[in-house]
């Protein structure tokens, strides 16, 4: 026949392979035998799920890993080469905000601004050269005998509350335990007695910390104005009004409070201590500048302290003078309330009191005893900021508190 027909088989013809056959094909049973990835197995447990991870992204981490503990690292040690120096700088701010004000009133009087820095700062040195002059070898004779009197005063203390609550406290273990031998403090005392003017000018690392923040506290002051410009000239347009206006509020808000607080302890230092000195109070002198001081920086509990420490001298050598010294207290602090505070911190911001404590304990805990001191300016300055910038609302009704 001439031609094929479709219908009848012919001879077998060898097949080429497919490319679909060509790669070889997982039998049903090896599919069985391995569980899929995330499956539950026959046992019960499931199969782990591998995760591939890239290799640039995985080498990417680990660089930045190693830069951030090689940076901390540095970090770690410019600060603990340059922590001191800055911590001066940051003094030295804080003291030139607080004489702004008056170096700020001697410009608007025509004074240069220089020239009244340099008046400021020699009234200043003038005073507490008086007060050396005056009063140095009484405060530092008084210091050293309280140092010496501090065990005999922790064994009276011992003594009367054994009698009085049948407390059976070792006098010895107790002042074994607060490290105040006698043989301790003695030794302590007569360091001190050398003369505590005469151990600040002997050490230079002193000496040079007291320079620099003189310094550069005469330098922020005098050149104020130009250095705020100077700072603001880095910034876009947008962003140097608010640096300036923020640089405004530290000024007049933390400055003000500073220099208010240090003319209040100042006069609650001279009244407490000219009345402890009437009335024969041991240690009358370092006694009345703990009190002032501590009344003005340390904010609800501070008064209390300040007099308690007193009273607690004066319960073993006349108990009679604990009311008298509470009586003073009293009414020195409502004339100081009511009379000197509202003429003095009229254009003075005001801190709560919760917050100013908690700045005191805070910068004691950083910085020790300056810190406590600087602690609340640098609170003072923050709040006054936040408040310039923040937003209050109005508390709305359904969130008041009604009574049942």
């Amino acid at each position: 026949m001439s031609g094929s027909d479709p219908t009848i088989p012919g001879p077998a013809r060898a097949e080429e392979p497919s490319e679909d056959l060509a790669d070889p094909v997982e039998s049903p049973s090896d599919e069985a035998d391995t569980p899929p990835t995330g499956s539950i197995s026959e046992d019960g447990s499931r199969a782990p799920v591998l995760v591939a991870a890239d290799s640039r992204w995985l080498r990417k981490v680990l660089v930045m890993v190693v830069v951030a503990v090689i940076a901390l690292q540095v970090i770690n040690h410019a600060w603990g080469l340059l922590g001191g120096f800055l911590f001066n700088l940051l003094l030295a701010w804080l003291i030139a905000i607080s004489v702004d004000p008056l170096v700020t009133g001697l410009a608007r009087r025509g004074v240069p601004r220089a020239l009244g820095t340099t008046i400021v700062a020699v009234a200043s040195l003038a005073l507490i050269g008086l007060f050396i002059w005056l009063l140095g070898s009484v405060f530092a004779e008084q210091v050293t005998e309280l140092i010496l009197a501090l065990p005999a005063l922790a064994l009276d203390i011992t003594a009367w509350l054994n009698d009085s609550f049948n407390a059976e406290i070792d006098p010895i273990a107790l002042t074994q335990g607060l490290n105040l031998t006698t043989q301790q403090i003695t030794e302590i005392a007569s360091y001190l007695a050398g003369g505590i003017l005469g151990f600040v000018t002997s050490v230079i690392g002193v000496v040079f910390n007291f320079l620099m923040v003189v310094v550069f506290s005469f330098y922020f002051a005098a050149n104020g104005p130009s250095i705020r410009r100077w700072i603001a000239s880095w910034l876009k347009p947008s962003r140097q009004a608010v640096f300036l206006n923020v640089w405004e509020i530290s000024v007049q808000k933390a400055g003000g409070f500073v220099i208010s607080k240090l003319f209040l302890a100042t006069i609650s230092a001279i009244f407490h201590a000219a009345f402890f000195a009437f009335i024969d109070i041991p240690y009358w002198l370092p006694m009345g500048i703990f009190a002032g001081v501590v009344s003005q920086f340390i904010p609800t509990i501070g008064t209390y302290i300040g007099v308690a420490l007193p009273a607690l001298f004066a319960a073993f050598d006349d108990p009679l003078d604990i009311l008298w010294i509470v009586l003073f207290a009293t009414v020195y602090q409502q004339i100081e309330n009511y009379v000197l505070t509202p003429r003095i911190s009229t254009k003075t911001m005001d801190i709560n009191s919760g917050v100013a404590l908690a700045s005191v304990f805070i910068g004691a805990a950083l910085f020790g005893a300056i810190g406590a001191i600087i602690g609340i300016p640098l609170a003072a300055i923050i709040i006054a900021v936040t408040e310039t910038y923040g937003q209050r609302y109005d508390v709305h009704h359904s969130a008041e508190i009604r009574p049942r």
